[in-house]
């Protein structure tokens, strides 16, 4: 059986890579760790401003990895045991994650930092050009 998808009208055509990036936005999202998304309010005329902060306590700035591949910003955590520590309980893992955020075109990563346990990634989104372009529309006889 054939799956019919959104995507599958005749009139949207080449949105086959959206729909594979919304199949895998579904499947793997475990909630952890936890963020924001905010709109940092700037000044008049400036470039709109978004943060995305993550809740990323008991990581370093070395067992965190943040990067752009194509359209995607990729965050990654990684937090290496320590076998000289005896624990009596542990309640706290050292846990990895992967989070990812599609960005729309034209979004850019303008820095990130990290304070208090709080992974803050910070993106711009430029005003877009308005292109109107004509057509010339060729006549064979």
């Amino acid at each position: 059986m054939t799956r019919i998808t959104p995507f599958a009208n005749p009139l949207l055509l080449g949105f086959d890579s959206m729909e594979k990036t919304l199949e895998r936005l579904a499947k793997g999202n475990d909630g952890y760790p936890p963020y924001n998304i905010e709109r940092v309010r700037g000044v008049a005329g400036a470039p709109e401003l978004l943060r995305i902060t993550l809740a990323v306590a008991g990581f370093c700035e070395s067992e965190l990895d943040v990067t752009t591949e194509e359209n995607h910003l990729v965050i990654r955590g990684r937090q290496v045991d320590q076998p000289d520590r005896d624990y009596l309980y542990r309640g706290i893992a050292a846990r990895q994650f992967q989070r990812v955020f599609v960005l729309a075109d034209g979004m850019q990563v303008e820095g990130a930092s990290l304070k208090n346990g709080l992974l803050a990634v910070d993106l711009i989104r430029p005003e877009p050009e308005r292109v109107v372009r004509k057509i010339n529309i060729s006549v064979s006889e």
